[in-house]
């Protein structure tokens, strides 16, 4: 029997599981780490924190599994996508990780969009330039810190550091690099147009593999570090998002996920490369060669919830503890005694300023209809629905691009929610099912893994062999029915408040 060993490399915290090559998994291990926020809007973690982390979860899954290292066959790495990590000429990282939801580089993004033009940078990204993405954040560090920018001779993603870590290697993958807004998309590589234009020296990025390839294989030193054998193949991996689809068997046309995690992720797979003129949502290479991916990306979602939780629902909390049980247990079902509507509260989700569909930094979450009657359960409900309604704004677009699904899958820490679910259901019109498995992401690039170490002979094949799913959950049409005004209401309140927040952002 082989084994493999996926590592999820998120927001919140790193997940490490090990599984069989039926893909059940036999041991896992998770260890959280900070997110700091120096300035309103900005957003960062040091990669020292991901890589003690990573050790950390590789030295308890092998513990806990009992298994010979000798018998992993291979690893594979997925990472949230387009954070900032600068090395020097050792190897050694120059600052903190600018993230995927800081949103200090707008006057950047324009920048790039003056210098490239925006419709060619669509035509070759197939994206916009957005704060998310790391060349902004790369032009960012340029402007505002150019002694450190010019001591700097390696950018990499998160989870391509953690591959360095392992391996000593230099290397990223086709999924992961789409989202850095440097990559020419129907080609597959890097864009020397872009990188011109940019002057964006091409020796400080990583070469660019498909996701199931082999990119290195794990150091002596990295072996005595985590307690795997050394040589252990380590594949391309994914961005978080590619290899939940991976993990999710979201690999042939027809298929999507909604992922409500940190942020709220729609995916679907596309054999074709299919773009949004006003670049709403993006366009990725997928993890399955030769496939690309149009998914949305909105930036609170299961942030919107945590930050409710932690700012309004401490006794939960301890009373969960007590219980034994999770908090968010609780608090689904206080929300679903609140009535469909919230009493006419509604919640719009933008925290950290929104990507899809808005593209702008500058707004901000808000409470609209709050009234004395509300409590906090209210609120609860009203955050929810918010970030479902934000999640059908996405798929609205997706349906208007022609890459409608007609299998929908729910994955992330929201979809282990049957409440929370269901209401994706109704508020979408359409039946919501989980696979038996709910690794997704860690799932995905152990997949990947094994593709590129022979164990699978195409991540179709893997999927089809591997990912298995639960009874869908149906829509109720009358709930559907009675959810539309409501999200017709929201989508007017952000051009309504568009100029306000902007001001607000001046002040």
């Amino acid at each position: 029997m082989n084994y493999l060993i996926g590592i999820d490399l998120g927001t919140s915290g790193t997940k490490t599981v090990l599984f069989n090559e039926n893909g059940e998994a036999i041991a896992s291990a998770t260890q959280e780490y900070p997110l700091y926020q120096p300035q309103n809007g900005w957003a960062e973690q040091d990669p020292a924190d991901w890589w003690n982390a990573v050790v950390s979860t590789l030295q308890a899954v092998i513990v806990k599994s009992g298994v010979a290292v000798e018998a992993i066959a291979g690893i594979g790495i997925s990472g949230q996508m387009h954070g900032l990590v600068m090395l020097d000429q050792e190897g050694n990282v120059l600052r903190k990780s600018i993230l995927w939801c800081d949103g200090r580089t707008g006057e950047e993004c324009r920048e790039i969009t003056e210098r490239v033009g925006r419709d060619r940078l669509i035509q070759i990204t197939a994206n916009p330039a957005l704060t998310g993405f790391t060349a902004s954040k790369i032009l960012w560090v340029r402007k505002h810190e150019p002694e450190l920018y010019a001591r700097c001779r390696h950018i990499l993603l998160p989870k391509d550091y953690i591959r360095y870590q392992l391996t000593g290697v230099f290397a990223t993958d086709v999924s992961d690099a789409s989202g850095m807004n440097l990559m020419d998309i129907p080609k597959r590589c890097w864009s020397e147009e872009l990188l011109k234009s940019l002057e964006i020296d091409p020796d400080l990025l990583a070469p660019v593999y498909e996701s199931c390839a082999v990119t290195g294989t794990v150091t002596k030193a990295a072996a005595k570090l985590t307690g795997l054998a050394a040589g252990i193949p380590v594949a391309g991996g994914a961005g978080d998002n590619a290899a939940a689809a991976v993990g999710t068997g979201v690999v042939e046309e027809g298929k999507a996920f909604t992922t409500i995690g940190t942020s709220g992720v729609i995916f679907a797979h596309s054999n074709q490369v299919t773009i949004d003129p006003q670049g709403r949502v993006h366009t990725f290479c997928a993890a399955v060669p030769g496939a690309w991916t149009v998914m949305s990306c909105t930036l609170a979602a299961g942030l919107s919830l945590k930050w409710l939780r932690d700012q309004f629902f401490r006794e939960e909390i301890y009373t969960a503890q007590g219980m034994g049980v999770d908090p968010y247990m609780l608090m689904d079902q206080q929300a679903a005694r609140v009535p469909l509507g919230a009493n006419r509260l509604l919640y719009l989700p933008y925290l950290m300023g929104e990507r899809s569909p808005l593209l702008d930094e500058n707004s901000r979450g808000v409470f609209f209809g709050l009234s004395a009657i509300h409590s906090k359960y209210d609120m609860l409900r009203a955050v929810m629905e918010g970030v479902v309604y934000s999640q059908r704004d996405c798929l609205d677009v997706l349906r208007g691009m022609g890459v409608a699904p007609n299998q929908m899958l729910a994955c992330g820490g929201g979809s282990r929610s049957a409440f929370w679910r269901q209401m994706l259901a109704d508020v979408y019109g359409c039946p919501v099912q989980t696979t038996v498995s709910s690794e997704g992401p860690a799932l995905g690039v152990a997949i990947l893994a094994g593709v590129g170490a022979g164990v699978y002979p195409s991540v179709e094949e893997a999927c089809r062999r591997v990912i298995r799913t639960n009874p869908p959950q149906q829509p109720d049409a009358e709930k559907s029915r009675q959810y539309e005004p409501f999200y017709q209401l929201y989508r007017s309140l952000y051009p309504a408040l568009k100029e306000n927040f902007y001001k607000l952002s001046k002040l």
